[in-house]
């Protein structure tokens, strides 16, 4: 049921490649609860994905922007003002990509140029779209800016990689942009640590469907879904999180605070 939490908001939504994705599933509740947006992803992940199947649904324009260029960032935050009328209230960054995790290149084997893309990609990025908000003056008062990450940033994970770098990089920017931010312009900043879920991304991670199944067990109520993500997303952009910043929020069940739950146990006994 809707509550028109974002009436009058606007925004920018970037990462939804198809209906599995968290932006994707975003998009559709921020639409419901009465925001409006611009979509905007890679121009290589728009010809791979449904973007435009999703724009049709909400209404919304589509922007494609390379995340690590700030010319095209610049053109986004510009041109999504110029289309919405008037300045932002939200931006989501749904953004990872590792080339060495995409071509199982081995922690101990990594190519260091592609290290470094991931880094850009996945963490960077986050500052670039931060800076740009900022320099063109796109943010309204009280905004709020969200990026996805993973406790991999915290904790080792197999299989994770060099994501694990980036993911840290990417909550540090949050809180020390959130710090300049919050005195520039009361603008918020904020991470969200997210249950492993199943997108086309993540399930593209070798080990991926044991990870998940673990995950759950070990998560007292369960691996938060996309659905349950979008709809905390949602909460973080609306007004009653007004000083929530510099955070990194667990949205993942009660994972990261269990030491072993009995279903892991019993599974254990067998």
């Amino acid at each position: 049921m809707a509550n028109n939490l974002l009436k009058g908001k606007r925004g920018i939504i970037f990462g939804a490649l198809d209906e599995n994705s968290i932006a994707w599933k975003t998009a559709l509740k921020v639409k419901e609860e009465g925001g409006s947006f611009t979509l905007t992803n890679a121009p290589i992940a728009m010809r791979m994905g449904k973007i435009n199947e999703l724009a049709k649904a909400c209404n919304a324009e589509v922007i494609p922007a390379d995340a690590t260029s700030e010319q095209d960032l610049t053109n986004l935050f510009t041109k999504s003002t110029e289309v919405l009328g008037g300045k932002l209230d939200f931006v989501l960054h749904s953004i990872g990509m590792s080339p060495n995790v995409r071509k199982d290149r081995t922690y101990g084997d990594l190519n260091y140029e592609w290290f470094l893309k991931t880094l850009d990609i996945s963490g960077i990025s986050f500052h670039k779209v931060l800076q740009t908000a900022e320099k063109t003056d796109a943010m309204n008062e009280w905004g709020s800016i969200l990026a996805l990450t993973y406790i991999a940033a915290q904790r080792t994970f197999p299989d994770y990689s060099d994501m694990a770098q980036a993911k840290a990089v990417l909550e540090s920017i949050a809180r020390s942009y959130g710090y300049r931010f919050a005195k520039l312009k009361k603008v918020r900043v904020n991470t969200i640590s997210q249950s492993p879920t199943k997108t086309t991304a993540g399930a593209g991670i070798s080990g991926f469907d044991v990870f998940f199944d673990y995950a759950q067990m070990m998560s007292p109520l369960g691996n938060a879904s996309g659905e349950d993500c979008a709809n905390y997303i949602t909460m973080m952009f609306s007004d009653f999180t007004r000083m929530v910043t510099m955070q990194n929020l667990m949205h993942d069940g009660g994972f990261s605070s269990t030491g072993i739950t009995q279903d892991l146990i019993d599974r254990l006994s067998k």
